[in-house]
């Protein structure tokens, strides 16, 4: 029994039909996963990391200016 990494759902996959780099699709969660070992089976999901820092530090920006205009609002309101 192959299960995704992400939501632990069944995935229905023969496992003496899988190979390394094998590409799969969870049908419950929709994630992309890669076959990365077959004896054990071993499955990862492949988000790139790059899409996942840049989705982080989008919201790292986006904290950052936050940041910045209640620091503005600070100092006006000791004026």
């Amino acid at each position: 029994m192959v299960n995704c990494p992400l939501c632990d759902a069944v995935i229905d996959a023969e496992e003496d039909e899988l190979d390394e780099g094998d590409e799969l699709t969870c049908e419950e969660c929709g994630a992309n996963l890669t076959i990365i070992s077959t004896d054990p089976i071993e499955i990862e999901s492949t988000v790139d990391e790059d899409e996942e820092d840049e989705d982080d530090d989008d919201l790292d920006e986006e904290d950052d200016d936050l940041d910045e205009e209640e620091e503005e609002e600070e100092d006006d309101d000791w004026k």
